[in-house]
């Protein structure tokens, strides 16, 4: 949490807005037995969090080298073990380094060709980071307009997939510190409000790992702040089911 502004400020915050633990009415996802050639298609998007180091070169859906070595992994792991019979398929196309413009310039591709059943992003670490290190120039404002237009330009063309939103995070330990704040802070509450407006389900994180940094330490967690140990990817991954329902 930024110094100036208090956990319970935070959360305070986020409650006035209707973000905490927001779970909104989606689509359902297509019942068991439906009839979809292709199965239920789950598609992960975003950076290097939800990248995991994926093998790139391998399209193949529930593939475990194609979905990385993170949450994506871990989520496809457990939905396919309890419902065998179901036809999902997992596919990752996330992008370590992206930031939202990134996502833009290969979404068509990338997503729209996939025609997902089940869209899940999670996006927003970098659009603060690269500002800081590389002189990208995209302000609060800019991140949530180009990731609305996105997101309503994806529910044009796929207007009965289920959307889910993840709260970008970080931890205050190795590149994350104090002057991070209050500007990630904004973009997370930015976040929410573009998950609330496309009729996604916004998956809350930052409440999740503070509670657990404060007993173990957040370098458990993620120990440079920002990409998460085996232990963060399972955090994320208990959360997005819990809160998907899956």
């Amino acid at each position: 949490m930024p110094d100036d502004l208090t956990r319970r400020d935070f959360v305070a915050l986020a409650a006035a807005t209707g973000l905490l633990g927001q779970s909104l009415p989606l689509p359902s996802i297509p019942a068991a037995g439906a009839t979809k050639p292709a199965g239920t298609v789950v598609l992960f998007q975003g950076d290097s969090i939800t990248d995991g180091l994926r093998a790139r070169a391998d399209e193949r859906p529930n593939s475990s080298p194609a979905l990385g070595t993170g949450y994506p992994l871990l989520i496809a792991s457990a939905v396919l073990r309890a419902q065998p019979a179901r036809g999902w398929q997992f596919f990752n196309r996330a992008l370590s380094g992206d930031k939202v413009p990134d996502m833009v310039d290969r979404w068509d591709g990338d997503t729209l060709a996939l025609k997902p059943d089940v869209l899940s992003v999670l996006v927003g670490v970098n659009d603060f980071w690269h500002k800081r290190m590389y002189g990208y120039t995209g302000t609060v404002a800019d991140f949530e307009t180009a990731f609305t237009a996105l997101l309503e330009r994806t529910r044009k063309a796929l207007p009965v997939a289920r959307f889910v939103v993840l709260e970008p995070f970080v931890l205050r330990t190795g590149a994350v510190d104090g002057t991070w704040f209050p500007e990630f802070t904004e973009r997370q509450l930015a976040a929410g409000r573009v998950a609330r407006r496309v009729g996604a389900t916004f998956v809350t994180l930052q409440a999740v790992f503070d509670d657990l940094a404060a007993k173990t330490g957040p370098a458990y967690w993620a120990a440079d702040g920002v990409h998460p140990t085996p232990a963060g990817h399972a955090v994320i991954a208990e959360r997005w089911r819990a809160t998907v329902g899956l």
